[in-house]
């Protein structure tokens, strides 16, 4: 029987199938962090249970961890509690564990790929939303809650409902400043926010071939904000690639034998979805939210759609642009910002200091905003500045902070003020998400880098 890329990963991992019921999975890997993991080590340790395999779990502080002065004290009273909190149950249960000032230290979507944790056909599970990042390797790999944490922690398998799969194809040629973060925010604004629940979907055609797999994870992080339970893609050479070398990837002939396996992960021909999507690269532009949801999203050249274009109630359409201070058939160009965050899990990687730096070479930051440069870890700032790519942003005004969450979510002291406009590389713009009464523009780092230099919404096309 033909089988899609998600059914060989998945049905692969099944330990017990429940009639009418979930599939009892088994999980490669866990990665927790300091916020969702401290409840779910009380459980355990309220029932005198283990870490079933504490090999298989990796640790590391990011949500609330401070990105400026990290060799000091945490200041916040409950950020301190849950970093030692996930030192303590670590180092108790055996657990890898990547604290503040440690070399490996960075958001869990970052360091898992960048360390050969994350690897294709694997199952990956976290207490956090978007660890749909890693299936950018071919794995399946999705958020789950705290009391699943304790579930994984203490067996290594979650029961889960088998969802539904969804291939979501984009061919052709993307425009010169069209990014990954531009395909994944077109696609949501396409479907909406809840076009993807029920799904797994799997990301195929000629742009995905082409993307890079910092890209790649761009895209699939991006994956839960349509409502999917998670995305992912082929594994091929330059995962492979990727990969070879990395600390807990395989090695000699562990890594040949692998790579025949990976060779496999891939859908087969005559392969049914229960949903398919096809996308013509050129018809996405750089890409800027306006609203308060990922899916409220438009090509930078265009106008705010009027309610009766959108899906929706209009009372709530309108509550959403009476947030953030917008009106129907607004033009966004010209739009003026306060703050600019480039980072977070979605686009905090290296590729994206790159884009970022290339745009604001040989100009200088607007005086009008604050910028937040958060890289996604240790590794990530070392690259920053062996590429020189620190020498140009601090040219043009810029200051590099130190790997975390950061402004993603404003749990530490990164918060955009009350009625400030930020454009965020970021994964969600919510009401408040990053700071009470804050107001996001999500965008991408080339995006994100033309607002810096000018202090307003810009078409970065127009400073190539």
């Amino acid at each position: 029987m033909s089988k899609t890329l998600f059914d060989k990963v998945w049905d692969s991992h099944v330990v017990r199938k429940i009639e009418d019921g979930p599939d009892v999975f088994f999980i490669d890997r866990h990665f927790i962090h300091e916020v969702t993991s401290p409840v779910a080590f009380l459980g355990l340790k309220a029932r005198g249970v283990k870490v079933l395999y504490p090999e298989r779990t990796f640790a590391t502080a990011d949500h609330n961890t401070p990105t400026i002065n990290q060799h000091l004290p945490v200041e916040d009273a409950l950020s301190a509690n849950q970093l030692k909190a996930l030192e303590d149950n670590a180092a108790e249960y055996g657990i890898s564990h990547w604290g503040l000032g440690h070399i490996k230290n960075g958001i869990v979507h970052v360091v898992g790929p960048e360390n050969g944790i994350t690897l294709p056909g694997a199952t990956i599970v976290c207490g956090d939303s978007h660890t749909s990042t890693h299936g950018a390797f071919g794995a399946i790999a999705f958020g789950i809650g705290t009391s699943e944490v304790e579930m994984v922690l203490s067996t290594q398998c979650i029961m889960q409902p088998k969802p539904k799969k969804m291939r979501i194809n984009v061919n052709g040629e993307l425009s010169k400043g069209v990014g990954p973060k531009d395909v994944a925010l077109y696609i949501i604004a396409q479907l909406t926010t809840s076009g993807g629940t029920g799904y797994f979907v799997e990301y195929a055609g000629d742009v995905f071939e082409n993307m890079t797999m910092e890209g790649r994870m761009t895209v699939c992080n991006l994956s839960i904000e349509m409502g999917a339970r998670g995305g992912m893609i082929a594994p091929d050479q330059k995962t492979f690639d990727f990969l070879e070398g990395r600390l807990y990837a395989p090695k000699g002939e562990a890594w040949d034998k692998a790579v025949a396996y990976w060779k496999t992960l891939k859908t087969d021909d005559d392969a049914v979805f229960d949903a398919e999507l096809n996308i013509n690269a050129a018809d996405i532009e750089p890409m800027i939210t306006y609203g308060t949801n990922p899916g409220m999203g438009i090509g930078i050249t265009k106008h705010i759609p009027n309610a009766n274009q959108v899906e929706g109630g209009e009372e709530t359409y309108k509550k959403s642009l009476a947030y953030m201070g917008f009106q129907e058939d607004d033009v966004m160009i010209g739009k003026p910002i306060d703050f600019v965050f480039l980072g977070s899990c979605t686009n905090g990687r290296i590729e994206d200091f790159r884009a970022f730096t290339e745009i604001v070479k040989g100009r200088k930051k607007a005086d009008n905003v604050t910028a937040w440069l958060v890289p996604g870890s240790h590794v990530v700032e070392a690259q920053i500045k062996e590429e020189g790519l620190l020498d140009i942003l601090t040219e043009a005004g810029f200051v590099l902070r130190q790997p975390g969450c950061s402004a993603c979510l404003a749990m530490n002291d990164d918060k955009v003020p009350a009625g400030k406009y930020a454009v965020s590389t970021s994964n969600r713009n919510f009401e408040g998400r990053q700071g009470p009464g804050s107001r996001t523009l999500l965008a991408s780092p080339i995006m994100a880098a033309a607002a810096a230099v000018t202090g307003k919404l810009t078409d970065p096309r127009e400073l190539f």
